[in-house]
């Protein structure tokens, strides 16, 4: 398994397949997520899309997941 550190450039996780949320903005601003291994998760920001990535574990990930799906972030977004 090819280890993904966090701030490695997004760039550079080969066979990564980005995907965007539909809700992006006119100008593409979003957080893109791409699988890129068999246990981690990287997230990288559509407007920067050569810049770091940052990596989680799929357990990382599905708290995050379950904490937005509660509503625990949206003041974030305000």
């Amino acid at each position: 398994m090819i280890t993904i550190n966090n701030g490695t450039p997004a760039s550079e996780i080969a066979g990564a397949r980005w995907t965007k949320a539909s809700a992006s903005d006119a100008l593409n601003d979003c957080v893109e997520l791409a699988r890129v291994n068999e246990t981690e998760v990287a997230v990288r920001n559509s407007r920067f899309p050569d810049g770091p990535a940052l990596v989680f574990t799929r357990s990382e990930f599905s708290a995050f997941l379950d904490g937005a799906s509660k509503g625990e972030f949206n003041t974030l977004a305000v």
